[in-house]
């Protein structure tokens, strides 16, 4: 084992808000004595971008506020300290350097060009002599393991997967112990609420599909209760398609958007569960949909910032418009197709669609309404408590037919809703409902 440093590292979270099985917050334990960490509200993230609608909710931020409140509990176990700014990072990280004398910053790694200009502008504001350690930690399958470039990943889900499968393994996961030297921090650092982040408040609604608390101690709940309790699990690939209730699916995803949970802790209970219960195609139909998750992640890594263009990575031309009066048909349920309306209304009064409803409301606003996808893919950003920028935009390109369905497909959204909402319990429960 290597020898600890007596200086204090830092650990910069970002999308890796878990103590447990974080290869980043390891790193630093296993250096440092002492460790103390930062969370930065950073103010950008709760502006208006260019397509009209602010970059992060209500319903993703009071989902975020819930998760600090538990990563700051959970760190406080281990002896580490959470300061939590609401400021830009490099302003914030210059400022714990400077007073507690870091040398050394640990970080999970991004590359989508937003997250990369902050860590940039961080790197700006240091002297040469800190040491900067970004690590990737958001995949199943590690960058290091998939044994193949970024360039040459494919350009088809089934031969990504096939080749992973075959070639690839993934990592055990990681333990994190307390830090040995405790030495009591003031830290009068405050987390902000909804007013302060200038959203208003809310109510949770009754209906929800999703009515969890954000954080790593509710992920973990969740996952016991999916799996072991209920075995849901068991059943998931026949009803991961269903649009009511929490238990049609795993509802994962929130966590592992903004990292109270990865994709490895997941993977390792699925296991235990096939040794402990019994293992059938709804057991391997959650790692396939793991993989997905990977797959996006690494196309966002190949083609960079062509998935924020309006020709995607294809490059493809369409007719795309972008008529004001049609996306707020669009986002208040005002269409013509009934099962669109109550998906949207689901999101609007929520933060939450199911995959099918994603898939379905997208494929409508891109190849019925003719809009411009990257104006539905930034309302889904705004207002999705799962948020995920590679799924997001990799999900979006997909259907609008500049990503990776070779078939560019067009979904029937009144076949979708005869099949998948028979009787219209779904349609009935969220167009009945006045608007507010």
């Amino acid at each position: 084992m290597q020898e600890k440093q007596n200086n204090i590292g830092l650990v910069w979270f970002r999308n890796d808000l878990r103590v447990q099985d974080n290869a980043v917050l390891h790193r630093a334990i296993v250096k440092h004595d002492m460790v103390i960490a930062c969370y930065c509200f950073d103010p950008r993230h709760y502006e208006v971008s260019k397509f009209g609608f602010k970059k992060t909710e209500k319903f993703r931020a009071q989902f975020l506020i819930e998760t600090i409140t538990n990563l700051k509990h959970n760190l406080k176990a281990l002896n580490i300290e959470l300061f939590i700014v609401s400021n830009k990072p490099k302003k914030a990280i210059k400022s714990l350097v400077d007073t507690y004398k870091i040398t050394s910053i640990y970080l999970q790694k991004e590359w989508t060009s937003e997250e990369t200009l902050v860590t940039e502008e961080v790197k700006e504001t240091l002297s040469n002599d800190i040491n900067i350690h970004e690590i990737y930690d958001q995949f199943l399958y590690h960058p290091e393991d998939i044994n193949m470039s970024f360039s040459d990943i494919p350009q088809v889900f089934t031969a990504f997967r096939k080749k992973i499968e075959k070639y690839s393994a993934i990592r055990p996961s990681i333990k994190n112990s307390p830090c040995d030297k405790f030495v009591i921090i003031e830290n009068n650092t405050t987390i902000p609420t909804l007013e302060t982040l200038g959203l208003e408040t809310f109510k949770p609604h009754l209906k929800s599909a999703f009515p969890f608390d954000g954080g790593e101690s509710s992920a973990l709940e969740r996952l016991d209760d999916y799996f072991f309790k209920t075995k849901k699990l068991g059943v998931y690939k026949k009803t991961r398609n269903g649009l009511v209730g929490k238990d049609f699916s795993s509802k994962f995803s929130a966590w592992l958007a903004n990292g109270s949970i990865s994709a490895r802790t997941i993977y390792w209970e699925v296991k235990r569960f096939e040794r402990e219960h019994f293992k059938n195609e709804s057991t391997y139909w959650l790692i396939f949909e793991l993989i997905w998750r990977d797959y996006f992640k690494y196309i966002s890594l190949k083609h960079q910032n062509e998935i924020f263009k309006i020709g995607g990575i294809l490059r493809k031309e369409y007719d795309w418009k972008s008529n004001d009066g049609q996306i707020q048909k669009w986002i208040n349920g005002e269409t013509r197709s009934s099962f669109v309306n109550a998906n949207m209304l689901e999101l609007k009064k929520t933060g939450w669609m199911s995959n099918r409803g994603r898939q379905n409301v997208a494929s409508f606003f891109a190849k019925d309404m003719l809009l411009d996808w990257r104006i539905g893919a930034a309302y889904f950003e705004s207002l999705l408590v799962d948020y995920d920028v590679h799924s997001n935009y990799g999900n979006w390109m997909y259907v609008a037919g500049v990503g990776n369905d070779p078939r560019d497909r067009k979904f029937n959204v009144d076949l979708q809703a005869e099949r998948y909402d028979t009787n219209g319990n779904f349609q009935n429960l969220w167009l009945q409902e006045t608007l507010f």
